[in-house]
């Protein structure tokens, strides 16, 4: 599958009287597809459209991928209009490398200031008819993760392929930490709550005494949403470890939902990694 990714930005190193913003694409790999500016005063969907034809002169993509909230009104007239799927996605990793060397070339101009800055909001309470009976902090072998999955029927599940075990190099006895949710009559309704807000990580986010804390989920592109939060000294601990065993799987960690505690039957299972 040909997956670009894109980013419409303005360039923070041109002045009020220069307004220039930025579009780029590339591939999945990081190679360049295309590049072009325009003046604030052009910044359109018709402007968008032009380029994109002009990129998808050699190859069309089976899918552009975005992350920046801002631009996705524009993207999705753009894409629409060229019948060229598009995804709203925070795993862009090759389209924010490229940002990143932006950045670095750029900062003696900007200022320290960073292009893959967005603002988000802070985190939400989740809606109170969907949280189930209690979370567990657990662990599965990297090994497992795939015939963990596939050996049961679970009806919602997502494991991205950037973050199988075997692509990220990780030893197949390495223990992915990971949070169990117990839903019992609810784990349906928190399952497609979850499925339809697409969720990136789950932190554990501690008090300044550190006895205390929460556990905050990052969804869609840039939603937090506190999906516990406890003050007992002995789970703060055992939080603490849990962000420690993220360290181990370069963040690797996982989110499973069921109906209970019995082992036997699972609703939801998500593989998660931060994006920056």
């Amino acid at each position: 599958m040909k997956i670009w990714q894109s980013d419409l930005f303005r360039n923070l190193s041109s002045t009020k009287e220069k307004n220039q913003w930025l579009l780029l694409i590339c591939d999945r790999e990081g190679t360049m597809i295309y590049e072009a500016q325009c003046s604030q005063s052009q910044v359109n969907a018709e402007w968008l459209t032009v380029q994109l034809q002009q990129a998808i002169q050699q190859i069309v993509p089976d899918k552009i991928q975005i992350f920046r909230p801002q631009i996705t009104g524009l993207f999705t007239l753009a894409t629409e209009h060229l019948n060229i799927p598009l995804e709203t996605t925070r795993r862009t990793s090759a389209i924010k490398e490229k940002l990143r060397q932006y950045t670095q070339t750029n900062l003696s101009v900007i200022s320290g200031k960073n292009y893959l800055s967005l603002d988000r909001p802070p985190p939400q309470n989740l809606p109170e008819n969907i949280w189930g009976k209690n979370w567990n902090l657990v662990s599965i072998s990297a090994r497992e993760v795939i015939n963990f999955t596939e050996n049961r029927p679970i009806p919602f599940c997502d494991l991205p392929e950037s973050l199988l075990a075997t692509n990220l190099q990780l030893d197949p006895t390495t223990k992915i930490p990971g949070i169990a949710i117990n839903g019992e009559k609810r784990s349906l309704i928190l399952a497609r709550w979850l499925a339809k807000e697409r969720p990136v990580a789950l932190n554990y986010i501690p008090t300044e005494i550190g006895k205390s804390g929460g556990l905050v989920l990052e969804s869609g592109l840039v939603d937090r949403w506190i999906l516990a939060t406890f003050e007992s000294e002995a789970v703060a601990q055992a939080a603490k470890a849990y962000e420690e065993a993220k360290q181990q799987t370069q963040g690797l960690h996982f989110l499973l939902i069921q109906p209970d505690d019995s082992g036997m039957t699972y609703t939801g299972f998500w593989l998660l990694k931060d994006e920056l």
